[in-house]
């Protein structure tokens, strides 16, 4: 597959300051370059072009380009853009940033300046505009291995399905293991499993339900946009994992769908409502679970044959020969949110008797 070259509209009055950020743009960042000299144009080509990144000039014909950002931000809220301008003053640059544009620059501005950030921002606006095509699902963690262990099968399937996975952990576990070594586990998983990581480091066996985790989980969703996300249960011994539930609940209150996933250290009041098959997606389930190998050797619930054996006892709820739980906090999704090949079904109250007792 070809890498498609970011799109960066440039928006200049000037044609000798146009063609000379467009060269620079073009032959030293490698960014593809579309140039216009007017707000109005600029707007016409955000609307019914892919544009990752705008340059624009503060003074320009038809409005300025705070204006320009202001009127893009509409339908674009998350495209990012530069504002340039030969006034140096401090108003100008605040003026800019409550415009919500996201770097400044001065004239004149040198090449490296230029290329180091646009190519920054374009790379920023592909990797958000190629997300917006896709089903994104969202697992959040107290610590690395949480995901994996919860729905490392289910993650691996919606990859199957074509979806892009983000995995969010919110501390480096530095209480259960070397913390270094638990964030090159977590990457190696990552890795494996085609996701996205953001691993943060809150202070192990200390995070709050409230700030800073309740911000940082809103970060995250507003700049992945998912449609799905999975995180702790409340039903759990855990209060790392107890306060990133009650903190996902907050931060992620306009995803249309949120579950919550079993883990080694949940209670018996953990009480599933959905069981989803992951035939064919064990095996990568072991393999994530396995780059964990500080762990692998210390914690039993990792061995394979407990894992698997948990996951053929679910299957009783939910079909196939292995299952994992979800609690559904909502879903307002419709049935696809968890993958086409699966098809799920609640337990009655007689399954649920069975099980709690």
């Amino acid at each position: 597959m070809t890498r498609q070259s970011p799109r960066v509209l440039v928006v200049e009055d000037d044609p000798d300051v146009a063609e000379f950020t467009r060269l620079i743009l073009t032959k030293r960042a490698g960014l593809t370059v579309q140039v216009t000299a007017d707000v109005e144009a600029a707007e016409q080509l955000v609307l019914r072009t892919e544009v990752d990144a705008i340059l624009t000039d503060i003074e320009l014909p038809g409005g300025s380009g705070l204006e320009l950002a202001a009127r893009v931000r509409r339908f674009r809220p998350q495209l990012p853009i530069a504002v340039m301008t030969a006034h140096a003053s401090v108003d100008y640059a605040i003026t800019a940033l409550r415009s919500q544009a996201d770097e400044f620059l001065v004239k004149p501005v040198s090449a490296a300046d230029l290329v180091s950030t646009m190519t920054m921002l374009a790379h920023r606006g592909l990797r958000q505009r190629l997300i917006s095509t896709q089903r994104v699902v969202l697992a959040v963690g107290a610590h690395p291995d949480d995901v994996e262990i919860g729905v490392g099968g289910l993650l691996a399937a919606h990859r199957g399905a074509g979806e892009a996975v983000v995995v969010l952990t919110l501390t480096r576990g530095g209480r259960g293991g070397n913390a270094d070594d638990r964030q090159h586990e977590s990457m190696a998983a990552a890795e494996l499993l085609g996701a996205r990581l953001f691993l943060e480091d809150l202070v192990d066996t200390r995070i709050s339900a409230g700030d800073p985790t309740v911000g940082i989980i809103e970060r995250v969703v507003d700049e992945v946009g998912p449609q799905v996300v999975y995180t702790h249960s409340e039903h759990d011994r855990h209060q790392d994992h107890r306060a990133v539930h009650q903190a996902s609940t907050v931060a992620a209150r306009t995803v249309p769908m949120l579950a919550c996933y079993q883990s080694p250290s949940s209670t018996v009041a953990f009480r599933p409502n959905r069981f989803v098959p992951i035939d064919g997606y064990t095996d990568t389930k072991l393999e994530l679970l396995a780059c964990y190998e500080s762990q692998t050797g210390i914690r039993d619930y990792l061995e394979p044959d407990f894992v698997l054996a948990t996951a053929r006892y679910w299957s009783r709820f939910g079909g196939g020969r292995s299952c994992e739980p979800l609690e559904i906090v909502r879903d307002t999704t419709t049935p696809r949110a968890v993958g086409d090949a699966h098809t799920e079904r609640p337990a009655d109250q007689q399954e649920m008797r069975e099980l709690r007792a």
